[in-house]
């Protein structure tokens, strides 16, 4: 019996962002590949596209670790220095999401010309590609379907298993040695769905003595994705 004093608590996520933190497979190394290449970035711009849960955010914070660029999310810049924003490196997340913002769309328009215009490199990160994005101002959509784009995938196996081992991680949640292979024999492949996991993993574990074992990680698999039915194994 947990007593008073042995109450779980909901220890605080701490995502870990560096370099060596990002596990680099066959399917984002195409991604991964581009973004290093920065330096030689067509007109100095490129667009990073991926789902939710993809790592855009970490990626991004590797980039700007390493190029001393400052972060800002899309919809925050009308009310950025774009001036200031626009002499040194800058990203911008989820660009896509300010579509029909037309005092964000006017922003992300003159940050992208004053940037390029100084030469210095600009990074969008959206959750689809320019082409899809319905901006309402004409020419920032030109420019940003002008615009390179890196594309992260779903995840092949590899890489889904590097993923939840360090979500688990960043909660300080140590699995039992085969959950991680069970869940990717038979959950759907997708980041969402492996936050999703990890999330109720982390939620369900909590005051039960052996924490997270193979028999839990089915149960929150099915209640998850009841078309699934995963085996016990």
């Amino acid at each position: 019996m947990i007593t008073p004093d042995q109450l779980p608590l909901p220890l605080p996520v701490r995502a870990a962002l560096g370099r060596e933190d990002y596990f680099v497979g066959q399917s984002n190394g195409l991604a991964v590949a581009l973004l290093d290449n920065w330096q030689n970035w067509p007109n100095g711009k490129m667009v990073l596209v991926g789902p939710s849960g993809a790592g855009k955010t970490h990626l991004a914070h590797v980039w700007a670790a390493e190029t001393g660029a400052a972060i800002v999310p899309a919809a925050s810049l009308p009310d950025a220095d774009i001036p200031t924003l626009a002499t040194a490196p800058i990203c911008v997340e989820d660009g896509d999401r300010i579509a029909g913002d037309r005092p964000a769309e006017e922003a992300l328009f003159h940050l992208h010309n004053l940037a390029l215009a100084q030469r210095q490199p600009l990074l969008v990160t959206a959750r689809s590609a320019p082409p899809l994005w319905p901006l309402v101002i004409a020419d920032l959509k030109s420019r940003m379907e002008g615009t390179q784009t890196a594309t992260l995938p779903d995840p092949d196996d590899t890489l889904l298993a590097a993923v939840i081992a360090k979500m688990l991680a960043d909660r300080q949640c140590v699995p039992a040695a085969d959950v991680i292979p069970y869940l990717v024999r038979h959950m759907p492949r997708s980041f969402a769905m492996a936050r999703a996991l990890v999330t109720a993993l982390d939620a369900n574990a909590m005051g039960r003595p052996k924490g997270i074992t193979r028999s839990l990680a089915r149960e929150v698999l099915t209640r998850l994705d009841p078309g699934q039915r995963p085996e016990a194994e």
